[in-house]
């Protein structure tokens, strides 16, 4: 309590006394004792009342003492499960440390595709992802005294590559796991193909074979479709030539799924045997969408359409200019027309003759007096004003799925200013906003009726969203699947499915294996409250499975990441069979987990180094924890809290004073001196 409170209650007491003195003393002259006990109740109440305004408080301060976090990152895949009983073992030291829970506050957590706070370990996780994991505990603990122990053999078979992790502001402690010694090894690292193929052509597949010995060798390696060997060829690798990348074309004789397994002899005494082998799964079609882009000149929107539509590999898009032959016209699925001018005349005559599909895309090279006059869907009437035009993705738009597509942070297009105005049945997919301002414009909107359909985007640069979604997932697939749906959907004229599926036909182990779909009520709007199952049997298997396909943030979903694998049929059904989709899908046996022969020790040790740590091994539990007992950057901090608390409760003075009253009016009444 400060000097100025205790003088204010100082003169509270005072005043209060004096008030007391001069009420029952000065101005009332009886002599009683009486007056002594009223006088007395009279002062609790004076003083209580000072009291309560000048609430004294004071300063308590407490102390704690802070420790450093102590995060044992453990991997918990496959890859290290023969050294459970290293593992275990170096838990059991760290946790016996008297010391060491002394001084840091000790989480554990184990990762495998994730992370988890868990102190249970199964090793079975079928990938790894360190940098996930790192970055993780690095965003929780960031403005934190903290020191992390990375429990793992080094190997990544996910995300970004750990080594070069940045702005990690606490050292790491790798601790290697696993058999450092290098032995002679033959593998088969990557092998690249496309995911379709076209019936009666050849594909090509790209194989990396790799090599770690000293010794000059030779082997066989294999190509083999759904068990026939169709190429053979030996490789010869040596302590020089440590890689070779062979490249093979298979011919696609027949529709399907076609499991290509690509396998290599073995070396004497060779340890890990299951990475001489990888298998494929490449699908074979019969049919190919051609998509046409007719354009008077050039603009990087036309590379960016080719690049994301033929990102499907069952596309492919030619680029011309109006003056384009017959023959031409006549192998084309879509039309895209880009900026349409007087030029597009004969275009438009031919697709109207054959009612072909088309996408349109304006912008301020566009003709509007020409195109308003050559069709009728859509006009605008065009003010010759360009701006720069921001989109706004319609939520109720349900002609077909969007969710995985977002366009928040996307940059405008370049549009020309005009009131648009939609004839016939339409929706829109994204409206206009204009300086932060939604204007109730379409921006891209498709047409449909009971003949064709059509699509129209009212703006140019669409290649900055490419970009963008670049940027923001440092990949194209969101973009390119988008860009593919509107190319769906413009190329088939079919009824629209109220069940729809997605699923892949090949599944490179069980741990992605997923179905997902989409049902909508006979006004095509998502039903949540479906009963969606799933009915899967493995070809050649005793019987059928039934589950439950789960809600999720607007579609339901499988999870098969449990399937052995092979090869599987299945149906979607919902409500009881009412409406239901088949189809068929593989599952190929691989664990990348097994791939790995030897401790990526020298990745950890450069881990360590760039973050103020340093590498550990097994062996060297003693120094790892000696150093984490002397090491000065983690002795605990003891922090002093201060906090002010008022002297009185508000409530208890309050009923005193309210007694006191209540005692004084009593003794009154009784007197008679009231």
């Amino acid at each position: 309590m400060n000097t100025q409170t205790v003088l204010l209650l100082l003169l509270a007491a005072v005043v209060s006394l004096s008030l007391v003195v001069f009420q029952y003393y000065y101005a009332n002259k009886r002599k009683d004792n009486l007056r002594f006990w009223l006088s007395g109740l009279r002062f609790i109440v004076f003083f209580g009342g000072f009291v309560l305004l000048i609430n004294p408080q004071l300063t308590k301060i407490e102390y704690q003492t802070e420790k450093a976090n102590l995060l044992v990152l453990i991997d918990n895949s496959s890859s290290i499960s023969q050294s459970e009983g290293t593992v275990t073992a170096f838990l059991d030291a760290l946790t016996e440390s008297t010391e060491i829970g002394n001084k840091f506050e000790v989480q554990q957590y184990r990762f495998g595709t994730s992370i988890e706070n868990s102190d249970s370990l199964t090793f079975d996780d079928t990938n790894t992802n360190i940098s996930s994991a790192l970055n993780t505990l690095k965003e929780i603990y960031a403005s934190t005294n903290s020191v992390i122990l990375l429990v793992s053999d080094g190997n990544q078979t996910l995300g970004r590559d750990y080594e070069y992790i940045d702005d990690v502001r606490f050292p790491i402690y790798p601790i290697a796991i696993g058999d450092t010694t290098r032995y002679e090894d033959l593998a088969i690292k990557q092998v690249n193909a496309n995911r379709y193929a076209f019936l009666d052509n050849k594909f090509p597949i790209e194989i990396l074979v790799s090599y770690e010995g000293d010794e000059d060798i030779t082997t066989p390696l294999n190509v083999s479709i759904n068990g026939s060997t169709t190429y053979r060829e030996t490789v010869s690798l040596s302590k020089n030539t440590k890689a070779k990348i062979i490249n093979v074309l298979l011919d696609a004789n027949s529709v399907g799924v076609k499991t290509i397994e690509i396998s290599t002899g073995t070396l004497p005494g060779e340890r890990i045997t299951a990475n001489n082998k990888k298998s494929i799964a490449v699908e074979v079609i019969d049919e190919k969408t051609n998509v046409t882009i007719i354009s008077e000149f050039l603009h990087p929107d036309l590379g960016v359409l080719k690049k994301a539509i033929e990102s499907n590999e069952q596309r492919s898009v030619s680029i011309f200019t109006p003056k384009i032959n017959a023959e031409i016209l006549g192998q084309t699925d879509l039309f895209i027309l880009y900026q349409p001018t007087p030029a597009f005349n004969g275009i438009y005559d031919f697709i109207k003759q054959n009612k072909v599909n088309m996408f349109t895309i304006t912008g301020e090279q566009t003709d509007w007096n020409f195109l308003n006059s050559i069709q009728k869907r859509f006009a605008k009437k065009d003010y010759a004003q360009t701006e720069e035009i921001e989109p706004i993705l319609n939520p109720a738009f349900g002609l077909f799925d969007l969710q995985d597509f977002s366009i928040e942070g996307f940059p405008p297009l370049l549009s020309s200013l005009g009131e648009i105005s939609l004839n016939g049945p339409n929706d829109i997919v994204m409206t206009q906003k204009i300086k932060g301002i939604s204007i109730e414009e379409p921006l891209l909107v498709v047409f449909k009726d009971n003949t064709d359909r059509e699509a129209v985007l009212f703006g140019q640069n669409i290649w900055k969203w490419r970009m963008q979604t670049y940027r923001n997932d440092q990949y194209f697939i969101k973009f390119d699947d988008f860009l593919g749906k509107i190319i769906l959907y413009l190329t088939t004229n079919a009824t629209r499915d109220r069940l729809t599926i997605d699923y892949n036909s090949v599944y490179e182990g069980s741990s992605e294996a997923r179905i997902s779909a989409s049902y909508f009520d006979d006004t095509f709007v998502f039903d949540g409250n479906a009963t969606v199952v799933l009915i899967f049997k493995k070809q050649q298997g005793p019987q059928n499975v039934e589950i439950p396909m789960l809600l999720k943030d607007g579609y339901y979903e499988a999870d098969l990441s449990s399937l052995s694998p092979g090869k599987y049929d299945f149906r979607v059904s919902v409500n009881n069979g009412n409406i239901s989709k088949s189809g068929s899908f593989t599952i190929l046996d691989f664990d990348v987990e097994q791939q790995f022969l030897a401790t990526d020790y020298r990745k950890l040790e450069r881990l360590a180094q760039s973050t103020g740590g340093q590498l550990y091994f097994p062996s060297q539990t003693e120094q790892i924890l000696e150093r984490l007992k002397t090491d000065n950057r983690f002795v605990p901090i003891r922090k002093g809290i201060q906090n002010i608390v008022s002297l009185i409760d508000f409530w208890i003075l309050l009923a005193i004073i309210t007694t006191a009253l209540t005692l004084e009016w009593v003794i009154r009444k009784y007197n008679g001196l009231i």
